[in-house]
């Protein structure tokens, strides 16, 4: 068997991964090694994704973003779901998850991957359900515990970099949550099927279980394991109780075993939460998790924001970058009301891009604060082709611009001749003049 990017980092190699992902950073392989062997950076990259691009994600590094698509069982079109994986490469995502549960979903994440070179995510619960359902004529809660690791090895052949998984879904954290209570109970679609399965077997959940079985599988192909939040809050109202925290403690102790045992982890998190328990659940995930990165969907600062939830989660989740989280997963306008559009997912990109370079400047990530100076200074030369390219989304600056009627003095029709920028230029020529 190769060694996993980990081992290889333990042992002072620097691989061809890691020089990779370190270009692409704008920093040295070095940095990416020694952040490897110290548990807070990943190399997201499945030995079998050929046409697959290494993605680091951690401490130090820019902030990535993710881009949930997939089929549903009311909406089966593949060419969209392609359409949707081109339309977040083209505007930034680094990631994409197939988190497809109706049609071929085997023909679709297939296509997915070979249709772009970003990071696959997936989770193969969902893929276990589907097979046992149609193929094998059983109930979700008839699944074996092989039924179950199935899924997962046919999504690492297949070349999947990441994989979420539940494993933090226990009785003992069912139990905490019943006696505490909960508005939303479970939102985790693969959390509840892991309740309602551990529920009617009475057993325990097979990939906590079975631990030592999945990260054997996980090492063949060096993916990535991202330990699901199975008990995230689904409203404010949830935030930061016994559940949540029981998991994320579970989840830092198999984070331990496995980097023990050379595998990659970074870790899930929450979810919808107010603003202001956001920083302290960052820095109480870091703590418990061995620094492992942290994965966010949002978090959504307000739960009656339906139709803007792009807009929710990217308040929450430049908090959450800014506080120490290394990987956002976009939240669309179409969250809670229906399957995204492929504008939806355009927009749900852009709004987590200026989600996470707000906070890479906070965090003084390497080039941040060096855009927005550039970008400054094309402002006041009234620069345009220089803004439009600096711009997180250049298709609709130059749009907008173009529909408002260009000037022939070259400001925008805000200010038009009184632009302050040449109001000032005006000023100090004529200073300078008199100066002679």
């Amino acid at each position: 068997m190769e060694k996993t990017q980990l081992e290889s980092a333990r042992q002072g190699i620097v691989t061809k991964e890691m020089k990779e992902a370190a270009l692409a950073e704008g920093i040295s392989p070095e940095f990416i090694r020694d952040g490897l062997v110290a548990g807070n950076i990943i190399i997201c990259h499945n030995i079998k994704h050929g046409n697959g691009r290494p993605l680091a994600v951690g401490k130090g590094l820019r902030t990535k973003i993710n881009a949930n698509i997939g089929s549903s069982a009311d909406d089966l079109d593949i060419a969209k779901e392609l359409e949707k994986a081109r339309v977040a490469v083209k505007h930034g995502a680094d990631a994409i998850m197939d988190l497809s549960t109706g049609g071929p979903v085997d023909e679709i994440r297939r296509a997915i991957i070979a249709e772009t070179t970003a990071c696959i995510g997936s989770v193969p619960l969902y893929q276990a359900a589907l097979d046992a359902v149609r193929t094998k004529n059983k109930a979700i809660v008839d699944m074996t515990v092989d039924d179950i690791f199935e899924g997962i090895i046919k999504h690492a052949e297949d070349g999947v970099d990441f994989i979420t998984v539940h494993c933090g879904v226990t009785r003992s954290t069912v139990e905490r949550m019943r006696n505490e209570g909960r508005i939303m109970d479970v939102v985790s679609r693969g959390g509840a099927f892991t309740i309602e399965w551990m529920t009617y077997n009475r057993k325990e959940n097979p990939l906590f279980e079975h631990f030592d079985r999945l990260l054997e599988i996980t090492k063949a192909y060096d993916m990535t394991l991202s330990l699901g939040d199975g008990f995230r809050p689904g409203c404010l109202a949830d935030a930061t109780d016994r559940a949540q925290i029981h998991e994320l403690i579970l989840l830092g102790e198999l984070t331990q075993r496995a980097q023990d045992f050379g595998v990659q982890v970074m870790i899930e998190g929450p979810g919808h939460m107010p603003l202001s328990q956001i920083e302290a659940n960052i820095q109480l995930q870091k703590r418990l998790c061995h620094g492992a990165p942290f994965y966010v969907l949002g978090p959504l600062v307000t739960d009656i924001a339906p139709g803007y939830d792009h807009i929710t989660s990217a308040i929450g989740g430049t908090i959450a970058a800014a506080a120490g989280a290394d990987f956002l997963c976009y939240v669309t306008p179409s969250e809670h009301l229906r399957l995204p559009t492929v504008d939806d997912v355009r927009e749900g990109v852009i709004a987590s891009r200026i989600a996470g370079h707000a906070a890479d400047i906070v965090k003084g990530v390497k080039g941040a604060m060096e855009k927005d100076i550039q970008m400054a200074r094309c402002r006041k030369k009234l620069d345009w082709e220089g803004q439009f390219a600096l711009a997180i989304d250049p298709e609709k600056a130059r749009r907008l611009r173009a529909e408002s009627g260009v000037a022939e003095h070259g400001a925008c029709t805000m200010c038009g001749e009184f632009c302050a920028y040449k109001v000032m230029d005006d000023a100090m020529e004529k200073q300078a003049a008199k100066a002679k």
